[in-house]
């Protein structure tokens, strides 16, 4: 292994660790909370806004010292998103995604975090997330393309 990609490694599993634990300190690995937070008409818990807000700021202020190098440390390039337009997948796997999220309290994220717990629900809800890509690949590879939606709002997303 070289030492560049070993590097590139090393520096992957410490921004996962501490992204996972930012989760645990969050309480975002905890699904009750996580609906809690959703619930605005029962036990509503506002405290997982201030998460968000406090990962938008260190994104929003970040993002364009970031931007201003010529390349990332461990890539030879920045690989950014080009596409523009919203099609009808991109809107039906993200609303699919939020159901998701509200009814079982948990995303991709916080659901890895507590599969290192060991914990059943989180055992079943990674299965279930894995099979879900799964028929996705294979439906993709069956359906043809749906006709994109170009909007003006998204014409600056990937440009520098």
């Amino acid at each position: 292994m070289s030492r560049a990609l070993f590097s590139s490694t090393v520096l992957a599993g410490m921004t996962g660790l501490l992204f996972g634990v930012g989760l645990v300190i969050a309480g975002m690995t905890n699904p009750d909370k996580v609906q809690n937070f959703l619930d605005f008409t029962g036990t509503w818990d506002p405290s997982l806004a201030f998460v968000m807000v406090g990962a938008i700021g260190v994104y929003a202020s970040l993002y364009p010292l970031i931007r201003r190098r010529a390349a990332p440390i461990y890539e030879p390039r920045f690989t950014l998103p080009t596409r523009k337009d919203l099609d009808p997948k991109l809107v039906g796997g993200s609303a699919i995604f939020g159901v998701g999220w509200g009814l079982g309290g948990i995303c991709p994220g916080p659901g890895l975090v507590d599969l290192g717990s060991g914990l059943l629900p989180a055992a079943v809800f990674i299965g279930a997330m894995a099979l879900g890509m799964t028929l996705q690949k294979a439906m993709a590879r069956e359906a043809p393309r749906a006709a994109p939606v170009t909007l003006g709002v998204l014409d600056d997303v990937g440009a520098r």
